[in-house]
């Protein structure tokens, strides 16, 4: 039989603790251990917080502006490329800035070069001033989870950093929920495009100052 105590399900984390707590003693007792111990500290939550924000970026606009401010874990321009690093989840996710500066959304956008037509949700497309053609009939789309009626509609500009496409054709559907698509429309205007090394590298035929 163990004579250790069982501390249940969170006893590793009582063992962090109480260690923690036991060098930080020790290193008052011994300058110099505890001025390594305060630049071990601060590094380690310099790399936290830093994997944090990158992680959440994905999913909160707050934390995107943060990443995209000090370039931690999203696309960046390089040289005349957009480079767009994988995400956790296995996929390629751009910020976009829909329509033009004056009324111009930021979105993110998954990139999949499986769909033919670069698809905006309703609300986006209502956010963004895109109007669907009233003139035209709904074209019938594939999607996971079955077939789904879309309008079209054409979007004045498309901006990923240094990438811009002007009076883009997309389709447009509650459907959708909350997802944007880049479809093969949009990445077929580019120069280039590749994934090399678990990055995503957009190649535009003239690149554009990247706002």
């Amino acid at each position: 039989m163990s004579n250790f105590p069982d501390l249940g399900p969170h006893g590793p984390l009582y063992l962090l603790i109480a260690g923690v707590v036991a060098i930080m003693v020790l290193a008052r007792r011994i300058p110099l251990l505890g001025r390594m111990l305060s630049f071990a500290v601060t590094a380690g939550a310099i790399v936290i917080v830093t994997l944090l924000v990158a992680e959440r970026a994905q999913f909160d606009p707050m934390f995107a502006r943060v990443a995209q401010r000090f370039s931690l874990g999203g696309q960046q321009v390089v040289g005349k490329e957009m480079r767009v690093p994988i995400a956790s989840d296995g996929h390629f996710w751009v910020r976009v800035k829909l329509g033009t500066n004056s009324g111009g959304i930021e979105r993110r956008m998954l990139v999949d070069s499986g769909a033919t037509l670069t698809a905006i949700s309703a609300d986006t497309a209502q956010q963004a001033g895109i109007e669907p053609n009233a003139t035209v009939m709904p074209v019938t789309m594939q999607t996971a989870n079955g077939a789904v009626q879309a309008q079209t509609a054409t979007l004045s500009e498309l901006r990923i950093g240094n990438v811009v496409a002007r009076d883009l054709p997309v389709v447009v559907s509650p459907a959708f929920g909350d997802m944007n698509v880049l479809g093969m429309n949009f990445l077929s205007r580019l120069k280039s495009w590749r994934v090399e090394d678990g990055v995503l590298v957009l190649v535009p035929h003239n690149p554009q100052t990247a706002s």
